[in-house]
């Protein structure tokens, strides 16, 4: 078998997983971890496809995760700028 596997993500979906968004890092894991053995077995297209399945998962984890930051930041200043309004801070 020559050359090396495609990238595998794991490194990339665990992080996702302990800081981001639980289960779309989860099931980056998963495919993760899929992609050597697959390539090793000789499934050079499986191991691309479980490799492009953990990108995907990684990515929609981190941009889950952005958004929710981004609405929740929106919210605390909603709140804030309700209660100075109404003279409670």
């Amino acid at each position: 078998m020559n050359g090396q596997p495609p990238k595998s993500y794991l490194v990339e979906s665990i992080l996702v997983t302990l800081f981001c968004c639980l289960p779309f890092g989860i099931a980056g894991i998963v495919n993760a971890s899929k992609v050597e053995s697959r390539f090793y077995a000789g499934d050079v297209e499986g191991a691309e496809k479980a490799s492009q399945e953990a990108k995907k998962w990684m990515k929609w984890g981190l941009i889950s995760s952005i958004i929710g930051g981004v609405l929740y930041g929106i919210l605390m200043l909603v709140g804030v700028a309700a209660g100075l309004s109404q003279g409670q801070f």
